[in-house]
């Protein structure tokens, strides 16, 4: 059955549909997805891209007795669903089906055993991972506590949070296939003897950026949070109670570093292996980084997500949902996710023999939001509840009707009898899950379409191009909307661009304002209440964030995560808008001196000067910033951006040649500093160090940083090295605020910063 397809290319694709894209969509798609050739020109149209994974995906068929003929019928209509942007499979699928490297798996869970051996092994299964394009979680908690006894060398142990670290860096140096960066999911259990060093080991925004981490607590921990009573911590290298802690207390520090930055979230992790059908097999520990995917050790899981907002029908009288064609559809993904399985090119043969016993499956949904907004139904409202829970209801009963289908004729996963289906009498399946809600942020922007089951994040925003000319970016069915009922005017997207949000615009009437709701524009309340509802109906887990304003309490953060834990929810992430900002603070050391005026000569240029340049990462491209000095201190700056020309270039210069001035002429750099840092132009950009405002502001915070040193250390010791090997491309680099790659906003959803023009996502 593991037989690689070798004839998949004769397969014959009979249709003439063709792919009908967004300008953002095709950039996407030629930027990640479409084939080049050795010096990256692309070679492959849309069109090209989706017959060659539509016939190779089909092509899993021939092993099981399909002829060419039929093969070629799946095939197209493999093709026609995506093509229709009804479908879209996870982004290894589309990188890699049909191609050398062949791996289309996006989630994997590495087990991490309590030995250096196994702790090493980890890290180099980890790096196979990501180079072939996909997502690794682990759980750390099997490792012995820090300063715990070492029997082998009769030293002490350092602690899981010390060997994060060095997958951290391993992560670091990998680039995922070329196109995705590496992203990982860290959980320990909240058990554990380290657990509060775990908890705030992100307190740091340049921390473990390669990871995101949860707290797995048990039903237990949060029945002696609410009885505010102590729990016991287990030493895991040999099971015996290490301590005790009051649990009020570690949830409360949990959820004033979620407050603080995000981090960590919460999986309930009792609650994963009570839904868990192969407990017989094992116990689940981790989770994919999204938190979507609860797996096994050394399981895979694909993928795909169907475009629920195509799948509402208007007869001219009455908006609805087509729940025949989301029928159909689901019944093809199945198939589509199922032949994955087949066909894919395994990093590791645990790996491939551990999915293909459980063969699981992740069938989700985006659009949503957008399938609200034609129905006339505001996000946060009980309608809205109402149809998450028909539309996934719906697509959980095909998804299992579908599996069943394919367990008749292709046979049930080889685990099946160890599963709770055969307990229960349940007829066989295919598939050990089949239902997963992703994140969608790469995919559902080749769709057109909003992400995953989250909110529309801005309805207008302002994008700045080619010398910060400035465009407005709208979101089509707000645009529609309005020119269909008289409203759109260019002065009020100009306004809606300066928010967002329509909210605060009174002159639009009420019903408006409540159906084009944006992520912040929600109590979290209901982004948990909607996460509930999916959750109902989904075998794995949901991935959604919960959007907080930057004003939002402790308390509020602590309500949300209660109110998960009492829905039913499996893990819950929040982001409290701007809680990631680095803000350095400034300290003057005395008093300024009295200004005296005199006609100062600059001091002249010597022959040789010595310093270094920064690359610094600005909304308008790179900024390189030298900075020179001679025996009396700093002497001249030049700043150069990464592209020539052009008016930040020439302001840049400007800006550098009355530096150079000031410094010559006896100016304390420190007065400069003060001067140029915090100046804001329309086109900001985040880095590990926090956020620069502007090229003046840019040019300030080097000067700063080659001035203070322990400015920089403050931040990261490692900072320079690490934005001049990302190019301003890595997960660490951006945060939330302005893509490094095409300058415009990024949206915080699901654990990640993704952009929706380019398709940038830190957690790739």
């Amino acid at each position: 059955m593991g037989t690689k397809i070798d004839i998949w290319n004769d397969i014959v694709i009979d249709s003439d549909r063709e792919p009908y894209l967004t300008n953002n969509a095709q950039i996407v798609l030629e930027k990640r997805y479409l084939a080049k050739d050795e010096e990256g020109t692309v070679i492959e149209t849309p069109r090209q891209m989706f017959e060659r994974i539509a016939k190779y995906i089909a092509s899993a068929d021939f092993l099981y007795g399909k002829d060419s003929k039929h093969v070629s019928q799946v095939a197209t209509t493999f093709y026609d669903m995506m093509v229709d942007l009804l479908f879209i499979p996870n982004s290894p699928t589309l990188m890699n089906a049909g191609r050398p490297l062949g791996q289309l798996s996006a989630c994997f869970v590495l087990p991490v055993e309590d030995s250096m051996d196994a702790i090493f092994d980890a890290i180099k299964y980890m790096a196979l991972i990501h180079k072939s394009g996909g997502g690794t979680g682990f759980s750390f908690s099997k490792l012995r506590p820090k300063n715990d006894v070492v029997q082998t060398t009769k030293g002490v142990s350092s602690g899981p949070v010390s060997f994060m670290n060095i997958f951290n860096t391993a992560t670091e140096t990998i680039k995922q296939g070329g196109t995705r960066r590496g992203a990982n999911m860290a959980i320990l259990h909240v058990t554990h003897p380290d657990i509060l060093e775990f908890i705030k080991a992100k307190e740091k925004n340049d921390a473990l950026t390669n990871f995101n981490c949860s707290v797995a607590v048990s039903d237990a921990f949060m029945n002696a949070v609410e009885k505010d009573e102590n729990y016991e911590l287990i030493n895991p290298r040999n099971n015996r109670v290490s301590g005790t802690l009051k649990a009020r207390e570690v949830f409360n520090l949990i959820v004033h570093m979620a407050w603080k930055n995000g981090e960590p979230g919460i999986v309930f992790i009792d609650r994963i292996n009570e839904k868990n059908v192969l407990r017989k097999v094992g116990l689940i520990e981790s989770t994919n980084p999204c938190g979507e995917q609860p797996l096994l050790p050394y399981e895979s899981c694909n993928l795909g997500s169907i475009n629920v907002a195509r799948c509402v029908v208007n007869n001219g009288k009455s908006v609805s949902v087509d729940y025949e064609l989301l029928k159909d559809i689901t019944y093809k993904a199945v198939h589509f996710l199922d032949n994955v399985i087949d066909v894919n090119n395994y990093p590791l043969p645990m790996i491939e023999e551990k999915t293909k016993a459980n063969r699981k499956i992740g069938l989700g949904i985006m659009g949503f939001a957008d399938m609200l907004i034609a129905l006339g139904i505001p996000y946060d409202s009980e309608a809205a509840l109402g149809v998450a829970k028909n539309v996934m209801s719906a697509i959980q009963d095909a998804s299992k009707e579908a599996s069943r289908a394919l367990a008749q004729e292709r046979g049930a996963f080889p685990n099946f009898p160890l599963s709770d289906y055969a307990h229960n009498g349940d007829e066989p399946l295919r598939n050990a899950t089949t239902t997963t809600i992703a994140p969608t942020g790469t995919i559902s922007i080749i769709a057109g379409t909003s992400s995953g089951v989250e909110p529309i994040f801005a309805l207008a925003y302002v994008r700045n191009v080619l010398d910060n000319n400035r465009l407005i970016e709208s979101n089509p069915l707000f645009v529609n909307y309005c020119k269909e009922h008289g409203l759109y005017t260019d002065e009020l997207m100009q306004k809606v661009a300066q928010t967002g949000s329509v909210a605060h615009i009174e002159e639009l009437p009420d019903e408006v304002r409540a159906l084009f709701v944006t992520a912040h524009d929600i109590a979290p309340e209901w982004h948990v209440r909607i996460q509930a509802a999916f959750q109902e109906y989904v075998d794995n887990a949901v991935s959604k964030t919960v959007n907080f304003p930057h004003s939002a309490t402790v308390e509020d953060i602590e309500t949300v995560y209660m109110m998960a834990y009492h829905l039913g929810c499996k893990g819950i992430t929040v982001y409290r808008d701007g809680s990631r900002e680095t803000q350095v603070l400034q300290v003057e050391k005395g008093k300024q001196p009295v200004p005296i005026m005199l006609n100062i000569q600059p001091r002249p240029r010597k022959e040789v000067t010595w310093g270094k340049t920064l690359k610094m990462n600005t909304g308008c491209g790179s900024l390189y910033v030298t900075i020179n000095e001679d025996e009396y201190g700093l002497f001249e700056v030049f700043a150069t951006m990464g592209k020539a020309g052009g008016c930040a270039a020439s302001q840049a210069e400007a800006v550098s040649r009355l530096i150079s001035l000031g410094l010559r002429s006896g100016i304390e750099p420190d007065q400069i500093i003060k001067q140029l840092k915090g100046v804001r132009c329309p086109n900001q950009a985040w880095v590990m160090g926090g956020r620069i405002y502007s090229c003046a502001d840019a040019i300030a915070k080097a000067i700063e940083r080659y001035i203070h040193p322990d400015v920089a250390q403050e931040q990261s010791e490692d900072i320079h090295k690490n934005i001049a090997e990302t190019n301003g491309k890595g997960s660490d680099t951006v945060m939330v605020g302005v893509c490094p790659e095409c300058h415009g906003p990024l949206e915080f959803e699901s654990g990640c910063s993704v952009c929706r023009i380019c398709g940038f996502s830190r957690c790739g």
